[in-house]
Order: structure tokens, then sequence, then C-alpha cells
């Protein structure tokens, strides 16, 4: 299965201000929806956004659950829903494939507020 980022267009939504709070791939595991009482994050490119509003998509039957609580780069950047996929290296992505991460970057800047950074 492959899948690409929705069209980018304007959003009328008013983001907090950015925060650097730093996240081992260890605490960011802690926010993959699984308890209902602590928010669902996602990583791209090592920048940690909040996408509990879209607990649907990335909570625990979401579509897009394999990335909850995961930096999700290489599998963003291949379109793909697999496992082994959902890991923060995204080293050897072709430049196909970077553009694909990059919207995807985009997407989820433009959409959700960022809460920190992988560390």
């Amino acid at each position: 299965m492959s899948f690409k980022p929705p069209a980018s267009g304007p959003t009328n939504k008013t983001l907090d201000p950015p925060k650097d709070t730093p996240f081992t791939p260890e605490e960011l595991a802690k926010y993959d929806g699984s308890d209902t009482n602590l928010p669902i994050y996602l990583a791209v490119k090592g920048t940690v956004f909040d996408v509990s509003e879209k607990r649907d998509f990335y909570g625990p039957s979401g579509s897009y659950h394999i990335f909850a609580g995961k930096d999700a780069s290489k599998g963003l950047g291949m379109g793909s829903l697999n496992l082994e996929d959902a890991v923060s290296d995204y080293s050897k992505l072709d430049e196909s494939q970077l553009k694909v991460l990059n919207e995807w970057f985009d997407f989820f800047k433009n959409r959700y507020n960022i809460v920190g950074k992988v560390v």
C-alpha cells in the first residue's frame, strides 16, 4: 500500500508557537495513543507534532497508528505502512521519496502544533 500527503492548501488554523521539548525515542513511544490520558505525538524529520485531534487516524484503531509515538520519516517518505519502515532513518530515501517526505513535513507543520524535538 502506498500513500501520499493530502494536497496542501491554506489552513485557517492558528497554531501555538513551536516548542523545543526534547524527547528520546523511548519517551516519544509513550505518546502512541494507547493511553487515552496522554496526547498522541508523531515525529517527522525529528520534529514532534501533536496529532491528538486526529485520534481516529493515529489512535490504536486508526489507519496511521503505526506512526504514532515514533519518528515516522522513512515510512512517510516511502509511502509505506509497514512497521519496519516506521523509523527515523531516512538516509536511504531517493530524491522522489525525499520530496514526498518534505511534503509530509509541510503538511504536519501547517496543521499540527510542534511540541518538541527527538534527541
